[in-house]
């Protein structure tokens, strides 16, 4: 890993931006550029034992279990310490036996790209007994299986120690045998977490991509795709279902699908109670609305929420069987229609109740529903964990999900609006430092990454970050953005491409004409789609940022389609990203000589979303073209660049190259 930290040159330079805290540059960095405290908690089927996977060191996640009810300390059971593999999530299947999901990235060096591979691990709260949950591998098998598994139900048919599982599954060589196996493809099998016995539920299916089992742990739906003769996958998908106590596929909705976004019925959930399946699809009016399909054979599609000038794009569900207990929508703030009074009403107290009235989220519950584990939040509150006794009335804190946080006055996060170009009116959310009058101050923009993707009202440590070093930060939710409707996605960010950065100058020429920004002191930083932007502003008004950070970037459209020639989803990026002269129009590394700002650029070598070459290779054209450039590469790590250590690195260096560039 690169550690090009300018350490005493970061906090000097600051002198040129005076920030508004009291913390240096390092203490800033080491408090934001750490990773979440709590990566994700689950409740036992009792709810009197916790389990957490928390972040240790820099790059590495541990599980951890308490025992709520004895009040003993937590203790380790699983790790994941190598930066290359992640634990992602733990949930309790028993009150003894937990299923953990890991990813482990390698290096493929025949193609040159790195690969990642998902396996589930079955451990006891205490760590002992882990066993990998994955079918016998043979030496026949025709190909690598990466995809490890992942939960259909945590329960199976009401067996309180099995749970459903996805599987896929590998032709074998049938030279000198009868018994090579000869069937590819996604199936789902019953696995038995302490006897570790299996049964097969569903039997391989090559166009399978995904199951969904009801509530009462029975596969409902099962989604399929299928791919050309090389391997691409198709731009349709095909939802089938069954009816209660039949094995009968029969067809239910079909969607079209790009890179990034889908066009039809798709379903989330099965109740069995009510015998329907929950999905997404958009309504007349071009927005994305929730509805419910019987699976009585009817078919009958109803209605269940809509929302005013907003996409509907979250199903809440709560405990063991994922009951389905509202949906929610994002307007200035993020919205939870509850369908439980009872939930809805604990909410809205809860809320009330705690200071700052944050938001409140079940993430977890007992099996009864009795106990629940909850997650609250703001824009300035990072989150805490808490379990609350509904028969006792008792709410517990448990833990802070960001800890480096702890005790810091955060900044807070308006929405606002501002004009484009075209008088077209853009939400965006507004950040301005602690205790500053938002007037004539050094000023970011921020696109989102995605595009298929919008910012929304809470914590950002990147935003909170830059605000602790004085900046005003300005995130424009610019055309291209989901979560507003087909109209306002339009073509999407990248085939209008000209729409979704004319947006983001707009924001920057906003803060100026509103006395918020120091024209001279503006500057542009964006991740991912966003570092794309970051450049293109340059291509499209030079003289408008005084720097330029992209982190992540695609500099050019070309590129990333031949990136993805190898993956299967190359058909679906290269649909995305379209064909024609907005490719080279639209791509900074081939306007390099347009651009007039300093910029400042950072990538992983690890990263699978976009390849690193973008930006070694923005690099390389910025140099030849007699621009000022500097890059900062991080060996190993992957898009997120999902390291405390890098983040804090990658921070500093950033704050030393704002204050450079903006200064007096």
């Amino acid at each position: 890993m690169n550690k090009l930290l300018a350490g005493v040159a970061a906090i000097s330079f600051c002198a040129a931006v005076t920030p508004l805290s009291a913390e240096t540059a390092e203490e800033d960095a080491t408090a934001f550029g750490a990773r979440q405290s709590v990566i994700h908690a689950s409740l036992s089927p009792s709810g009197d034992k916790l389990a957490y996977v928390a972040s240790v060191g820099a790059g590495g996640e541990a599980l951890y279990t308490v025992d709520l009810a004895a009040g003993t300390p937590p203790q380790r059971a699983l790790a994941a310490l190598d930066v290359m593999s992640d634990l992602a999530y733990c949930n309790w299947i028993t009150e003894q036996r937990l299923v953990c999901q890991t990813i482990v990235s390698r290096e493929d060096e025949s193609i040159g790209r790195y690969i990642s591979a998902t396996r589930m691990i079955a451990v006891n709260s205490d760590g002992s007994e882990p066993n990998v949950i994955e079918g016998a591998r043979s030496l026949r098998a025709l190909s690598h299986t990466y995809y490890g598994g992942g939960i259909v139900s945590l329960n199976a048919e009401s067996d309180d120690s099995s749970i459903l599982v996805s599987r896929l599954y590998g032709k074998e060589s049938s030279l000198n045998t009868r018994l090579a196996n000869q069937k590819d493809g996604l199936g789902v099998v019953s696995h038995d977490v302490d006897t570790g016995r299996e049964k097969r539920v569903e039997a391989p299916d090559k166009d399978a991509f995904g199951y969904i089992a009801d509530s009462n742990g029975v596969v409902r739906i099962k989604g399929t795709g299928n791919a050309t003769a090389r391997g691409y996958s198709k731009d349709v998908l095909a939802y089938f279902y069954r009816e209660q106590g039949s094995q009968r596929w029969q067809p239910l909705s079909r969607a079209e699908i790009d890179s990034q976004t889908v066009d039809g019925f798709e379903p989330h959930a099965v109740d069995a109670a009510g015998n329907v399946v929950y999905g997404f699809d958009y309504g007349d009016r071009g927005f994305t609305n929730l509805y419910s399909i019987a699976l009585d054979g009817s078919l009958a599609k109803s209605l269940v929420l809509s929302a005013e000038g907003a996409d509907v794009d979250d199903l809440v569900t709560i405990g063991r069987r994922q009951r389905v207990i509202g949906a929610s929508f994002a307007t200035e703030k993020r919205l939870v229609k509850y369908f439980d009074p009872g939930l809805r009403d604990l909410a809205v107290a809860l809320g009330n109740a705690l200071p700052g009235q944050p938001m409140v989220n079940f993430v977890g519950a007992s099996e009864d529903e009795r106990k629940l584990l909850i997650v609250t939040g703001s824009d300035v509150d990072p989150g805490m964990l808490y379990r609350f006794n509904r028969d006792t009335n008792e709410l517990s804190p448990l833990l802070p999900v960001r800890e480096m946080t702890e005790g810091r006055r955060l900044a807070e996060m308006k929405p606002v609006t501002f004009p484009a170009a075209d008088g077209t009116v853009i939400p965006a959310y507004l950040t301005l430092p602690t205790g500053s009058d938002g007037k004539n101050i050094p000023a970011i923009v921020m696109p989102h990454g995605g595009p298929s993707a919008r910012d929304e009202w809470g914590f950002d440590w990147l935003v909170q970050f830059f605000a602790a070093r004085g900046y005003a930060v300005l995130q424009p939710n610019f055309r291209g953005s989901t979560g507003y409707g087909k109209a306002w996605f339009g073509k999407n960010g990248v085939k209008a491409w000209r729409t979704a950065i004319g947006d983001v100058n707009d924001a920057g020429r906003w803060l100026v004409s509103q006395g918020i920004a120091n024209s001279e002191k503006l500057a542009i930083v964006g991740w991912s789609y966003g570092g794309y932007a970051a450049l293109q502003s340059q291509v499209v008004d030079p003289e408008l940022y005084k720097a330029v950070v992209a982190v992540a970037p695609v500099t050019d459209w070309r590129q990333l389609i031949e990136e993805e020639r190898m993956s299967s989803n190359f058909r679906l990026v290269q649909k995305f990203v379209g064909d024609g002269p907005h490719l080279e129009q639209g791509s900074p590394m081939r306007n390099a000589q347009s651009f007039a700002a300093p910029v400042f650029l950072v990538h992983g070598t690890a990263d699978n979303n976009v390849d690193v070459e973008q930006s070694r290779d923005m690099e390389a054209a910025l140099r030849r073209a007699g621009k000022s450039v500097e890059y900062l590469e991080f060996e190993g790590l992957e898009h997120s660049l999902r390291d405390s250590a890098a983040r804090k690195d990658m921070l500093m260096r950033i704050d030393a190259f704002l204050s450079t560039n903006l200064g007096s």
